[in-house]
């Protein structure tokens, strides 16, 4: 199937320093809306990324995690899609593509959004709303992966993120669907996210606007596709077909 375009309303060149990056990012949180904006939503979908290393490691000693993010050169996206509520899949699809990024803490979105817009291509029809395995306004510059993608589209969109970037929160109860502020003390105590409890006995997760919907309601959605694990369905699901992917890349 011929990749389709899709509606890129925010463009920007993805290969540039860091510098200019930064700047970029500050423009974009200009356009950004934390409010909810949005119509019926009837499908979501769940996206995620992961880096292939295609240099033999044979001869260099045990890398770091971060050292091999530095290395990897190509970039695995995928997205699975779903009608919603009832969470059905209805769609999957991956890309693949070299990096022309480096690994720079702040700086992620630079390294995934192209391949995830390359793995949106391929999908029939444009989800209502995405949720990202990533930071939204939970960012240092209030613009992570979430928010960018979701400026970059005009798109609502979701950050549900496994670890902590930036901020402090009170501490979380542990009955499920408990969430607590996240908060800047730095920016005088604001408010970029919640820390939401989707499981008990586990680590929560670290929920954040992504574009066009306020942090009540993407803590609702959140826990609307959780079903009974830790991470919500759709950026577990996902993870797990990146990983597929990466598995078959490696083998071939």
């Amino acid at each position: 199937m011929k990749d389709k375009p899709i509606g890129v309303v925010h463009k920007h060149r993805w290969d540039v320093a860091p510098a200019e990056a930064r700047e970029i990012q500050d423009e974009l949180q200009s356009h950004w809306a934390g409010e909810n904006s949005f119509g019926p939503i009837r499908t979501v979908a769940g996206l995620d990324a992961s880096f292939v290393l295609t240099v033999s490691q044979a001869l260099k000693k045990p890398a770091s995690r971060w050292n091999r993010l530095r290395e990897a050169n190509r970039a695995i996206g995928c997205v699975v899609m779903y009608c919603f509520p009832e969470m059905e899949e209805v769609e999957r699809a991956y890309a693949i593509l070299p990096l022309e990024f480096p690994y720079v803490p702040g700086l992620l979105s630079f390294r995934e959004i192209p391949v995830l817009l390359a793995a949106l291509r391929k999908l029939r029809e444009m989800p209502d709303l995405v949720f990202c395995d990533a930071h939204g306004y939970a960012h240092p510059r209030r613009l992570g992966l979430a928010s960018h993608l979701g400026v970059v589209l005009d798109l609502p969109s979701i950050g549900c993120a496994k670890s902590l970037l930036i901020g402090t929160h009170k501490v979380l109860p542990q009955k499920v669907g408990s969430w607590t502020p996240l908060t800047d003390e730095k920016a005088g105590g604001e408010r970029i996210g919640a820390v939401v409890r989707t499981r008990s006995g586990v680590n929560p997760i670290y929920v954040s606007q992504g574009h066009r919907v306020s942090l009540e309601t993407s803590i609702q959605l959140t826990l609307a596709v959780t079903d009974g694990y830790r991470i919500p369905r759709p950026t577990r699901d996902a993870d797990r077909f990146a990983g597929e992917i990466k598995r078959k890349v490696l083998a071939g």
